[in-house]
């Protein structure tokens, strides 16, 4: 008897979970997707069906362009249906101040959510200071005091009013870029061969992304957002600093930096499996011009790699003169963003690609202020060019609501032509 047991052990323990995966629009089947759980992970068939073997009770599921979907596990020999809602991101950066519920400018980003121009936000949760916008439950961070500059005092009432909504939610978490952190714990921050600090332009201390110890840090602030209910943690500044002239303390070349960052992004994956959440990774716009990691530890291929999604910072003001053939990129910024994402459809599937747009003021060529011409050229181009969506960048978060309403129905076709 006690033989049979133990035979018959492992098939209760590890118990088949059936299912299919729909559209819940189209009523489709959902082929390639990911259902996990903490340690297992299977591919959804070309008819959406899965069988996975787990003895978890939460299982979750990605799918690329569709919201997070997760669902109890507590149904054997029975195929679930599970639909799941596809959704086009059209997203709006919340600045670390703007991120409250007094604010008039929340308030504003709402009324253009009511009115269904706008459907995700992306909040700073933890800046580039390396303060955090509400006080988490992580103690470490929390010793540091990191939460006194905070703005959303109520982080589960936040997140309440904004899932009743039903707002894709983005926490933007800076990753290497953390002065706070740097000091207080030097011994993560990057040191050149003399033992001294390195500090950007801006006078801020960065901690070093070859010191693993100082990953737990930044992935236990980017779990409690999970926790609450953000549907993506948008990892900023991970990255090596841009500068060649550093000299670190240890081994410093191309694949090492490539390394340490795709090291990152795996360990990030595997802290963030509980709670399902999308994972995504900015980078620069000229990553998708180029097959060096530009010293800092990306290219398309190493991010995606392990990111679910890439998001290039295709703002058209970032980009030298010449760029795409544009002695002014500027004044395409259509062409700007829709050939560089063209330009990278042998390394990533589009439907990956969320680029960080530009809803500010020109400040590198001819100070053009982007309206609604320049600001619907965009939109357009990654429609074109099918990405996962959009998000735009503003440092002040001040968006003209007129300039969402209406993109243009009209074909608006690159321009292969230089600049005159």
């Amino acid at each position: 008897m006690l033989k049979l047991l133990l035979i018959l052990l492992p098939t209760f323990i590890f118990a088949s979970t059936y299912g299919v995966l729909i559209d819940k629009v189209t009523g489709m089947p959902i082929a390639s997707a990911k259902v996990f759980d903490t340690k297992t992970e299977v591919l959804s068939d070309k008819n959406g069906k899965f069988v996975i073997n787990s003895n978890e009770k939460v299982l979750h599921v990605k799918a690329y362009g569709y919201r997070p979907y997760g669902f109890f596990n507590d149904t054997r020999f029975v195929t679930l249906k599970c639909y799941i809602s596809p959704i086009h991101i059209q997203a709006l950066y919340l600045s670390f101040w703007g991120a409250s519920l007094d604010s008039k400018t929340l308030e504003k980003i709402m009324k253009m959510i009511d009115d269904k121009q706008i459907n995700s936000i992306v909040v700073d949760v933890k800046n580039e200071n390396g303060w955090t916008s509400y006080k988490t439950d992580y103690e470490v961070a929390n010793q540091m005091d990191v939460w006194t500059h905070r703005t959303i005092k109520n982080i589960d009432e936040f997140m309440a009013l904004m899932k009743a909504k039903n707002i894709y939610m983005i926490a933007r978490v800076v990753v290497f870029k953390d002065d706070m952190r740097a000091k207080n714990y030097p011994q993560f921050a990057i040191r050149d061969p003399k033992g001294e600090f390195y500090h950007a332009k801006d006078q801020m201390a960065w901690v070093n992304p070859y010191t693993l110890e100082s990953y737990d840090y930044v992935l236990s602030i980017a779990a409690d957002a999970a926790k609450h209910g953000f549907d993506e943690i948008n990892f900023d500044y991970v990255r090596f600093p841009a500068d060649k002239s550093i000299q670190y303390s240890q081994i410093n070349n191309q694949e090492t930096r490539m390394n340490a960052i795709s090291n990152f992004i795996r360990t990030a994956q595997a802290k963030l499996r509980p709670y399902g959440t999308f994972v995504s990774i900015d980078t620069y716009g000229m990553v998708c011009w180029v097959t060096d990691d530009t010293y800092i530890g990306h290219t398309i291929t190493s991010l995606a790699k392990y990111a679910d999604y890439i998001s290039p910072m295709l703002y058209p003001s970032g980009f030298a003169e010449g760029s795409a053939g544009y002695k002014n990129p500027t004044a395409y910024p259509y062409e700007i963003i829709y050939k560089s994402v063209e330009n990278i459809y042998d390394r990533i599937e589009p439907k990956r690609v969320r680029p960080w747009l530009q809803a500010f003021r020109d400040y590198a060529f001819d100070r053009r202020n982007y309206k609604e011409k320049e600001i619907q050229a965009q939109i357009k181009a990654c429609k074109d060019a099918n990405t996962s969506g959009w998000m735009f960048w503003n440092p002040s978060s001040k968006y003209e609501e007129s300039y969402f309403i209406n993109v243009p129905s009209h074909e608006y076709q690159a321009q292969n032509r230089q600049d005159q």
